[in-house]
């Protein structure tokens, strides 16, 4: 039996194989067992060196698992002489689809792929003239597919509830945890349940809240891949969502898409790409009649404004997010998608757009607003305006409140497990280390030294554009 050289070869980048293979395999053992309901020995280790195969899923995972974890990126099947079942178009999901059948031909294809761990998916990057291509597609689209299903199951009202509950579950999991605690486990339920549903049998009306609560999940699924850093994987889940979404006819379910593609483009420092997706949503719902829609979508265009620097187009766009909400009734919001957007939010928002335009005190007093005395319920969105107050201070010159509050948010970042969480932690060490070694200073450092966030050995590099 020939030997998997693919597998000796990342395990030896790893450190868990040295070139005479006789160190590290019941290492290497331990940390797949941690990935499994199974305890592996270094035998095991052996057989899969010497070329056998798991037969089980769960194995094959635990051994990318425990080489993602030590590498410090995804590791796909392919990668240890594995494979996958199937051939994963580079380009899969990228497009917006021109029917339903194919949207629902790439979804599946994209959530089989990244169950299995598809390099080609989790390490691509985002693609910007995807971005322009689906937000064009989706403000021009005047086709209406048919809504009926034809498959032998059958879907009924329970099959939309079990949907709608199952993605309320995931969405609490990730405003607590972050998207990289629960991610893998929403993947595997929109595979096997929602992609089975989508396929069945319906009339036009079961298939058009079909389609409804597919994209809640699909767009949850988008966020979470996003916020664990895997970013041309996120991209392609907003597309199919945005498809998902013109398909049930409501055009500000498909711009709340458009608004969350614009928040990813401003992280990614695609900040002309982020303005024109939040113009685009609002271009394409003028006539739905939402405040807070609207507000949201201004707000968006803002953040990118700040981010370019472009202090007067930001201004105009604030106070056009300010005037729309000053004009929202909440009971008319759709609760699904805008209802959260209340003033704390609001102020969230604009703190992170003085911040980026250098106005300090303003920033400090929007965060300080949005914190307020009472705890949002989403401790990613507590951490990320507590950051930003931290940078404020920081841009004031006051590095001992600022010290304080950045130690108060690392402590809440402890239970998430998110890369934009890292991002913001990162763009605030790159201000700190501009300040110097004050007293203040090294006893931060001291303190910080013992989070996960800010050690280096745990913190993989990533954007600085939170």
């Amino acid at each position: 039996m020939e030997g998997n050289e693919d597998l000796a070869a990342l395990m030896r980048e790893a450190g868990y194989l040295k070139d005479d293979g006789s160190v590290g395999l019941k290492v290497f053992a331990r940390a797949a067992s941690r990935h499994s309901k199974r305890e592996y020995t270094h035998t095991y280790v052996k057989r899969w060196l010497s070329g056998m195969m798991p037969r089980d899923d769960m194995t094959r995972h635990a051994i990318t698992r425990a080489l993602s974890d030590r590498l410090g990126r995804p590791v796909g099947l392919d990668e240890i002489g594995f494979g996958v079942a199937e051939k994963v178009p580079a380009d899969l999901g990228l497009s917006y689809p021109d029917k339903a059948v194919d949207g629902f031909s790439a979804i599946g294809g994209l959530w089989r792929a990244d169950l299995a761990n598809t390099a080609v998916l989790l390490n691509a990057p985002a693609n910007v003239g995807a971005w322009n291509e689906a937000s064009l597609s989706w403000l021009v689209s005047a086709r209406h597919d048919a809504m009926s299903g034809t498959g032998k199951r059958r879907v009924g009202p329970a099959d939309i509830t079990g949907i709608q509950s199952t993605t309320e579950l995931f969405d609490k999991l990730d405003g607590q945890h972050g998207g990289g605690h629960a991610r893998r486990a929403l993947i595997e339920f929109l595979r096997t349940d929602v992609d089975a549903l989508l396929r069945g049998s319906y009339n036009d009306s079961t298939g058009r809240e079909l389609f409804k609560v597919a994209s809640e999940a699909t767009l949850l699924g988008a966020w979470m891949s996003y916020d664990a850093g895997l970013h041309g994987l996120a991209q392609r889940y907003f597309i199919q969502a945005l498809k998902l979404a013109e398909l049930t006819g409501d055009r500000l379910r498909g711009a709340s898409i458009l608004d969350a593609m614009s928040h990813q483009a401003t992280f990614l420092g695609k900040y002309r790409e982020a303005a024109n997706l939040a113009r685009a949503a609002r271009m394409g719902t003028e006539t739905a009649g939402s405040p807070s829609a609207s507000a949201h979508f201004y707000a968006m265009e803002a953040r990118a404004l700040a981010r370019i620097g472009d202090a007067a187009e930001c201004d105009r766009a604030m106070s056009a997010a300010v005037r729309e909400f000053e004009r929202r009734n909440p009971d008319d919001d759709p609760a699904d998608w805008f209802g959260y957007f209340n003033e704390s939010e609001l102020a969230a928002e604009l703190g992170h757009c003085n911040r980026d335009l250098g106005r300090s005190v303003d920033a400090s007093t929007y965060a300080s607003q949005s914190l307020g005395p009472a705890e949002s319920g989403y401790v990613r969105s507590d951490f990320f305006v507590t950051m930003v107050l931290a940078d404020a201070y920081l841009d004031q010159g006051e590095a001992d409140e600022a010290c304080r509050v950045a130690l108060d948010a690392l402590a809440i970042g402890e239970q998430i497990k998110s890369a934009r969480c890292q991002a913001y932690v990162n763009e605030f060490r790159d201000r700190l280390s501009r300040v110097g070694k004050s007293p203040a200073v090294r006893d931060f450092v001291e303190q910080a030294s013992n989070t996960r966030l800010w050690r280096p050995e745990d913190a993989r590099r990533v954007p600085s554009h939170a």
